[in-house]
């Protein structure tokens, strides 16, 4: 059994708009997969309408992701309707940000419809998404206190947030390393990424290998490897799979690989949410 646990359909505003639910399900179907959970972005900042927050003028490049509300309720209304046609089909929510609006944070986790919720930190309190940080024209300083703040919001969502796995743990480096070519000497966030994993564990949250990096430049899965073994040395067993597609030829993409990644680090088991619960399946 196969599974991609994070998806994206039209209703994430970066995503390809021609990624109807409907499609994703039967392209799941065709390429293998036993589940295929549509996890649409609901970036917790921008969960009001533009205007009705005064954000800081640098994040108005991220103002496609406003009005986050009416499009993750949306996709998740939409996606709950198409489960008895699609039994493959699972529901759920990509959630950035929680901390930042704990009020939005709430009235999403709260819906009863909810298969499965991704914890994800996008970009810091009152910064702009990654993605859009010029990293060769900043001080490698400023990088390192960028990664900083990351670590630590990370860390405080793991104790705090209402979530079910940690999204793509080192996302930063997707665009830092991957798209600028910077090294980053990651031993300086070896501890706090340690004190991440087992306050996850603590609280019964996982993590996921999240494959999209193996088709972009970074090369590799968020996160690697030697996190991966350091996950599991701490007892951490909650794992899922996810190709971050968004667009509906990459559903599915990479999760072979995570599979076999998974494998090679010594785990037994990948997980799949259902109704917000974990089932643990043999690799």
């Amino acid at each position: 059994m196969m599974f991609d646990s994070h998806v994206h359909s039209k209703f994430s505003p970066d995503a390809d708009q021609s990624a109807d639910i409907s499609n994703i399900a039967v392209c799941a179907k065709e390429i293998g997969l036993s589940y295929v959970t549509v996890t649409d972005h609901c970036d917790c900042n921008f969960f009001l309408p533009e205007g009705e927050f005064d954000y800081p003028e640098y994040q108005k490049q991220d103002s496609m992701m406003f009005g986050a509300r009416d499009y993750a309720t949306a996709s998740i209304k939409k996606c709950a309707e198409l489960k008895d046609r699609y039994p493959e089909l699972l529901c759920g929510v990509e959630l950035g940000q929680p901390l930042q609006n704990p009020q939005a944070s709430d009235i999403i986790t709260s819906m009863k419809e909810l298969d499965f919720i991704i914890g994800s930190l996008h970009m810091n309190d009152n910064k702009p998404d990654f993605y859009w940080i010029e990293y060769k024209k900043i001080d490698i300083s400023v990088i390192r206190a960028l990664l900083d703040s990351y670590f630590d919001e990370i860390l405080q969502m793991a104790a705090s947030a209402d979530f079910d796995v940690l999204g793509h743990l080192t996302y930063p480096l997707r665009y830092i390393e991957g798209e600028c070519g910077l090294n980053i000497d990651m031993l300086r966030y070896d501890e706090i990424i340690r004190d991440i994993f087992r306050t996850l564990i603590e609280n019964g949250r996982g993590i996921e290998i999240n494959t999209s990096g193996y088709r972009q430049k970074f090369g590799r899965p968020f996160p690697d490897e030697e996190y991966l073994k350091l996950y599991r040395s701490l007892g951490g067993e909650i794992i899922t799979i996810g190709s971050d597609a968004h667009k509906t030829r990459d559903i599915g993409a990479g999760v072979d690989w995570g599979e076999q990644l998974l494998r090679h680090c010594g785990f037994k088991y990948v997980t799949l949410f259902k109704e917000r619960k974990p089932y643990q399946f043999r690799l």
